[in-house]
């Protein structure tokens, strides 16, 4: 029998993610065979299976932390948003379509939810325990006619629901209280238990407010969980970019903040040296004290082009590498550092052809096709007077539009390179290389590497399970999960 727990917030950033996340390390190290699942994600961070399909980087967060390779049944339904109440719509791996949000929440949603039916019925037949991620919140009844991600899902499977309140940003109690009296009475009888994540202080302080709420409410509180600092495990959205940049290190990365940015998570590793300080820069002015800028993924090449000239970034970047700083794309970014963009079929905006930095000797068309594979690589180039030489990268590819590289991941110039491959700076030697590049450069002796992001990112996710372990009632939730199954 396939046991079933979801976890629901009060709000978007409530801390859905990395509770499921714990609570698949938890189960894992139980001895169960426990995998996650979010049925729909709207999200600009995603990942390549192995098999090629296209996923929500959450669950490939989650799967790991449960011992799994990620796949696409952990998340059927991902909405890449284009801009102008535009996504696209990824069905099991596969895009099927741009469509408005209109369009989508009033048709076809309905749809897509088969897709998401077929994947649970997959993973019940494999696992004995599934984590389940809702999104947003389930109260917003603007939406919830046709919502496929969170009370649906909880009905259809008939799974107890830990509806999470953040503490951090204020109004907890509101929201949970609140949440709970807009829910119909029959999704109310599915919250089992509340949680209140990321608090910061005493908790002998908080827990009047726990008394109150079990008594408002008739739910218990399952736990106070503290707010966690540095987890090192992937976030979702990125609202959660503040909280990855660095400091106080020799090297200083600056990475463009584009209006579609996809794929923060590429320079996370970065982040974590400690020799870099790595910041997200919303003004030109701020690249003039970056080593290093790196021009990320887009999930719209062309407009984010055109924003940075309109707002003056392009000019700068430019300067800035006249003068000697580093420039890297990655994806998008990489598209931009060529000569040309086509799009004849206007797939990304009204402009058929634009003019890239002209920093590397590249020109992208793009196609109605969707490149999206895990790659492996071996390098060999120039960068900043050194050379770099790594075998056996690991990475991944999710770009529209080709490119003419010559048979090459990565194209380089001086002191300027792109590539097509997310992930690269999360092989450890490859790193280490390009910031000693970016060593020399400044006359500082380089460094031996000592990281394993792999294995730091195994301790992070032991971490982040005894933590939410110590916190949590794990005897009640216990008795709510076995309560009820298929």
């Amino acid at each position: 029998m396939t046991r079933y727990l979801m976890i629901q917030g009060t709000s978007s950033h409530v801390g859905k993610s990395i509770l499921t996340a714990a609570l698949c390390r938890i189960f894992f190290r139980e001895g169960r065979r426990v995998a996650p699942f979010k049925a729909q994600n709207m999200a600009l961070n995603s990942f390549v299976t192995a098999d090629g399909l296209e996923m929500g980087r959450a669950q490939v967060a989650q799967a790991e932390a449960a011992n799994l390779a990620p796949r696409v049944e952990m998340n059927p339904v991902l909405l890449k948003p284009t801009g102008n109440q535009t996504s696209q719509v990824i069905i099991n791996g596969r895009a099927v379509g741009v469509m408005s949000a209109a369009a989508y929440h009033q048709g076809y949603s309905l749809k897509a939810f088969e897709a998401v039916k077929a994947a649970l019925q997959t993973l019940s037949a494999e696992f004995d325990t599934i984590i389940i991620e809702g999104a947003g919140s389930p109260a917003e009844v603007n939406l919830k006619a046709n919502d496929i991600v969170n009370m649906r899902v909880a009905k259809y499977l008939n799974a107890p629901v830990i509806l999470v309140a953040d503490i951090d940003r204020g109004g907890a109690l509101a929201s949970l209280v609140g949440t709970l009296e807009l829910l119909d009475d029959d999704e109310r009888d599915l919250v089992k238990g509340l949680v209140i994540n990321k608090f910061r202080g005493d908790v002998n302080l908080l827990l009047p407010a726990v008394d109150f709420l079990e008594r408002k409410t008739a739910k218990p509180v399952l736990g106070i969980v503290p707010f966690i600092d540095r987890l090192g495990i992937d976030d979702e959205d990125s609202v959660s970019l503040d909280d990855k940049t660095s400091s106080g290190g020799d090297v200083t990365i600056a990475v463009v903040r584009l209006g579609k940015l996809s794929n923060f998570t590429d320079f996370d590793s970065l982040a974590g040296e400690a020799d870099v300080n790595l910041f997200y820069a919303t003004t030109p002015n701020e690249l003039d004290a970056a080593d290093v800028i790196i021009l990320p993924g887009s999930k719209n090449t062309s407009e984010d082009l055109l924003a940075l000239r309109a707002n003056h970034f392009a000019d700068k970047v430019l300067r800035c590498s006249t003068q000697g700083a580093a420039v890297v794309g990655i994806c998008g970014g990489f598209q931009m550092l060529g000569r040309k963009i086509f799009d004849p079929l206007r797939t990304e905006s009204n402009h058929t052809e634009l003019d890239g930095l002209n920093l590397l000797p590249i020109e992208t068309t793009f196609t109605a096709d969707k490149f999206t594979r895990q790659v492996k690589l071996d390098v060999d180039f120039e960068f900043l007077g050194s050379r770099i030489i790594s075998r056996d990268l690991d990475g991944y590819e999710i770009h529209a539009g080709e490119s003419n590289l010559h048979g090459q991941r990565i194209i380089a110039a001086g002191n300027v390179f792109g590539t097509y491959v997310h992930g690269i700076f999360d092989n450890d030697d490859f790193r280490r290389q390009f910031l000693n590049a970016v060593r020399r450069k400044k006359g500082l002796e380089p460094l031996t590497s000592t990281r394993n992001v792999r294995a730091e990112k195994q301790k992070s996710y032991d971490r982040l399970a005894k933590v939410v372990r110590d916190n949590l009632n794990m005897n009640l939730l216990e008795e709510i999960l076995w309560a009820t199954g298929t």
